[in-house]
């Protein structure tokens, strides 16, 4: 059995895991800025602290481990693919995403957050164009 094609599929599966949360993270960010209640407050931290500390952080280092051992596992190509390169650059930012996302979520969870639900709204738009720009260059290459 090929290795690399273990690492690439558990690389996929892994990917889509963390982008389930990208996604679902901000819109629970959405209402829980929207909560009246304290009780309904506290059940969306309980619930964006599990999606982030279960689901999302996980499948995050899930996702740089196997990508970066298909790195390593054709390190000669690789290092010259162009293409590769921007999208090691995007998957850098879409951490950094994942990092604020996680800011956030302890802004809340303190009651510290000013941001509104405008903000969550379209901040949640972000993993989407990022994913794209990702899918097209591990598939199409151009570079």
């Amino acid at each position: 059995m090929d290795l690399y094609l273990w690492a690439k599929g558990f690389h996929l599966i892994s990917m889509v895991a963390w982008f389930a949360g990208l996604f679902y993270l901000p819109r629970l960010f959405v209402y829980h800025v929207k909560a009246k209640s304290k009780e309904s407050r506290t059940t969306f931290e309980v619930m964006e602290s599990k999606l982030l500390r279960i689901i999302m952080n996980p499948a995050m280092i899930l996702t740089w481990i196997f990508g970066l051992s298909m790195f390593a596992m054709n390190l000669e190509y690789l290092k010259t693919a162009g293409w590769l390169h921007i999208k090691l650059l995007l998957v850098v930012v879409l951490s950094a995403y994942h990092m604020a996302l996680a800011k956030y979520r302890r802004q809340l969870a303190s009651g510290t957050c000013e941001k509104s639900e405008k903000f969550f709204r379209i901040l949640n738009e972000f993993p989407t164009v990022l994913l794209v720009a990702i899918i097209l260059l591990a598939v199409l290459r151009p570079f």
